[in-house]
């Protein structure tokens, strides 16, 4: 069944064209990741889907009778409502009865009265008489890990961050046929960004989104949308079929290119050594050469070559910290940290938000100061901090001339110079957009431009505050790139598990209260060791059960039942044929085979199995400890 049809849409802004003619399909159950360059009509594409804003040609069809519910990049809030407005801003009977039993009880926990008690009731019985206590339940699960506790917040209270999460909790908690979501992983932490992916895999629910988050993407989408050029590109599978064919793809087109690349390099040098077109015959020639010309240019695609830029020499002392504390009132952030950097060390820092990642980072720019402690960086030492905050531009000024307020001539690693322009080239600021004005630019490549303005500067300590929020996929492989081939020290706080992993070899793990964790390894190393762990204390605590189960029995001195008798006999059995489907199961699901019904009831059967897996291996253990 299709629930969206997008037909041949074309939008440009000015002279620039975004996409040109494209058409695409979303069925009932499919999950597509839409990926494209940083202001290439991402947003603008799902703006228009969503109905806030028109096409120049072309229409989208949404089915009718299904629901759509949407989470745009930046979210316009009503200034003087509270949380539990927006999130419950729906006018269905459940939502009503939600929306009072919660005003009931916060009025009945601040007060106990005879009339609150009466209100909180009725409250009650209107809940039971809609039904609604599912639904509440699921919006106070959602809401809670995302950590809004208090819902009669106002909206004027919150951080840019809690937005964000509150627009994207009351996404999630309206009941809807199609999930359209621009970047939802940004400003959420790891943990929240995979308890996103189980719920989003899990869902049963159509999804368009647009996400860069490599791992999140290939969780959760079992098809990929990608614009180039103006062009709609699609591929049914996951992000390494993607990969694959994109390469296929790009490698095809560089053939062509090179065919036309040798036309183009006769016709210029005819257009060289000829005459002013004073002819018929020489003004065809012409006018051949420049339309040649024009579709090389909209054929090319940037080279992604390893970029190096010299940094300056690092002495033996990088910097130490020793003993470092600092607090927010009674939020204890740093407690007694200390390390000491060497030559070419690479470290991330995880955590979840407000444990005191950027403010590390604020403490070694002096931009704080200590309670106690001492941080003493190496003479040598020239940073480069890419902060959250942004650029801070006076006036309207061009991309060039920003670039050159800060370096006209980049030195690069062999010891030759490159110009401002090509430097910003190489990461995509093709050399005409160089000119266009800062306040035009969309809000990833302003991110995009002031970590280029940091890495110019050529430091030897490079210290990048969460640098890949809102950058595209071809931007995070340069600066991938880029970063590999750094020699200097780097400190990168990222919540992009897949960014950190191939980047960092160390790793601070900021746990709360002041307490910072280090591990020697990257993220997924860290992973695996935290989820042993965690498995070792879920054993403990089985066995805890167990023998707690084995005392009562003692105690009461059961016995299994006939029933009880039948039950064991079949549970094992049962157990171990759900072992190996759950195996069958996940080998489907990461075959990069079947449609997308297929993989929804792979997807919705799997979750059954594993809680039935639960269920049952619980009941054994109950069972078996009645045998002993």
């Amino acid at each position: 069944m299709n629930y969206l049809t997008v037909e041949k849409l074309t939008k440009s802004f000015g002279e620039k064209l975004l996409f040109d003619q494209i058409t695409f399909g979303i069925e009932k159950g499919q999950k597509s990741a839409l990926i494209a360059r940083n202001g290439t009509g991402k947003s603008t594409l799902l703006n228009i889907i969503a109905g806030q804003d028109y096409p120049d040609n072309g229409q989208v069809v949404i089915r009718n009778g299904i629901t759509v519910s949407y989470l745009p990049q930046v979210e316009n809030f009503t200034e003087n409502s509270s949380v539990m407005d927006l999130i419950f801003d729906a006018q269905t009977p459940a939502i009503k009865a939600i929306k009072e039993y919660e005003t009931a009880l916060a009025l009945l926990q601040k007060e106990e009265s005879p009339l609150h008690h009466e209100r909180m009731d009725k409250a009650i019985e209107e809940m039971e008489r809609v039904q609604a206590w599912d639904f509440e339940s699921r919006a106070k699960e959602i809401l809670s890990k995302f950590g809004i506790d208090d819902i009669f917040q106002n909206i004027s209270e919150l951080s840019g961050g809690q937005r964000k999460k509150t627009a994207l909790a009351k996404t999630l908690i309206s009941e809807t046929d199609l999930l359209i979501l621009d970047e939802p992983t940004n400003h959420l932490d790891i943990d929240m960004i995979e308890w996103l992916e189980d719920y989003l895999s899990n869902a049963n629910t159509t999804l368009l989104m647009v996400t860069h988050d490599r791992y999140f993407l290939d969780k959760v989408c079992n098809d990929i949308l990608e614009i180039d050029n103006g062009q709609l590109y699609h591929y049914k599978g996951k992000y390494d079929y993607f990969v694959e064919k994109k390469s296929e793809r790009l490698l095809n087109e560089a053939a062509e290119n090179d065919k036309l690349r040798q036309l183009f390099r006769k016709e210029l040098e005819w257009v060289h050594t000829s005459p002013q077109a004073r002819t018929t015959k020489a003004k065809a020639r012409i006018d051949s050469f420049e339309n040649l010309k024009e579709k090389i240019d909209k054929k090319s695609s940037p080279k992604q070559e390893s970029f190096k830029v010299r940094s300056e020499r690092l002495g033996n002392k990088i910097l130490e910290i020793n003993n470092l504390d600092f607090s927010y009132g009674n939020n204890v952030l740093l407690k007694d940290f200390s390390y000491i950097f060497k030559k070419g060390e690479k470290c991330g820092i995880l955590g979840k938000n407000g444990t005191g990642k950027s403010t590390l980072l604020k403490l070694i720019m002096e931009e704080l100061k200590p309670d106690g402690g001492k941080i003493t960086p190496g003479q040598t030492i020239q940073f480069g901090y890419f902060a959250q905050d942004g650029l801070s531009v006076t006036g309207n000024k061009r991309i060039l001339d920003l670039v050159k307020e800060h370096a006209e001539m980049i030195r690069i690693d062999n010891g030759n110079y490159i110009s401002a322009s090509q430097f910003l080239n190489h990461f995509g600021f093709k050399f005409e957009q160089q000119y266009t004005y800062y306040e035009e630019l969309s809000g990833g490549e302003k991110r995009k431009l002031h970590l280029l303005i940091t890495l110019l500067k050529n430091p030897n300590f490079l210290i990048l505050d969460e640098p890949t929020n809102d950058f595209d996929i071809d931007t995070l492989n340069l600066l991938e790139d880029f970063l590999n081939n750094f020699k200097g020290c780097l400190l990168i706080v990222s919540h992009d598990r897949w960014f950190m992993d191939k980047l960092v070899d160390h790793i601070f793990i900021f746990e709360g209260n002041g307490k910072i964790k280090d591990h020697y390894g990257n993220y997924t190393e860290y992973r695996i060791e935290k989820n042993k762990q965690l498995n070792i204390q879920k054993r403990l605590l089985n066995k805890n059960k167990a023998s707690e189960t084995k005392q009562l029995k003692k105690t009461t001195n059961n016995k299994l039942t006939y029933s009880e008798k039948k039950e064991l006999d079949t549970l094992e059995t049962s157990i171990n044929n759900l072992e190996e489907e759950k195996i069958y199961l996940e080998e489907k699901m990461n075959s990069g085979e079947g449609n997308v019904k297929e993989l929804t009831e792979w997807g919705v059967r799997y979750k059954i199995v594993i809680d039935e897996i639960d269920t049952k291996s619980m009941r054994w253990l109950e069972l078996s400890e009645k045998t002993e």
